[in-house]
């Protein structure tokens, strides 16, 4: 462990935090961008792999940033990173929640409401592309995940056995 990768781990999350409108999964394409094709921290497979973990594991969404900064300085690159990620946005959202309440109903305030809301979906929909991309997606995966995107878009069906089914056709090389 070194320190400059300490410094290194603690800029690039702590910029990261402020931008991650959404939560942090909205910022994972660049986290991909630079943790695998910037700093060379991971390979694309490898950073797959850690996303579907972070997803999978109890505890916090982020738990991606701990991951990604154990890879590159070890238990002080987790704490590191996931204070990175965590602090900044943190902060600001205690100053804009202050704000938000003394303006709420006002013109600028509702338009901007309504503005975050595709933007972070936007967002959420661009990690996922980044981490399919990773996992080798092939142009069949794409399209089902599309048809499960609708399918629980337009309908009350539970997502746990369609998903479970998504993942055997995957297992077997189906999409």
């Amino acid at each position: 462990m070194k320190a400059s990768d300490l410094i290194a781990l603690a800029a690039f999350f702590s910029t990261l935090s402020i931008l991650s409108i959404g939560g942090s999964n909205s910022v994972v394409p660049e986290m991909a961008r630079h943790a695998v094709g910037e700093a060379h921290w991971l390979t694309g497979a490898a950073f797959s792999d850690i996303f579907a973990i972070s997803q999978a594991a109890p505890g916090p969404s982020n738990l991606i940033v701990a991951m990604i900064g154990y890879k590159v300085a070890g238990l002080a690159g987790a704490l590191v990173a996931q204070a990175a990620m965590m602090l900044p946005a943190g902060l600001l959202m205690i100053v804009v929640a202050r704000l938000w309440q003394r303006t709420s109903g006002s013109a600028w305030h509702v338009a901007l409401e309504a503005a975050l809301g595709p933007i972070a979906v936007g967002l959420i929909l661009a990690s996922g592309w980044t981490v399919a991309e990773g996992a080798g997606f092939s142009a069949r995966g794409y399209i089902a995940a599309a048809l499960f995107t609708l399918l629980f878009w337009r309908t009350a069906l539970n997502p746990l056995p369609i998903l479970a089914i998504a993942g055997l056709l995957g297992w077997f090389g189906v999409i």
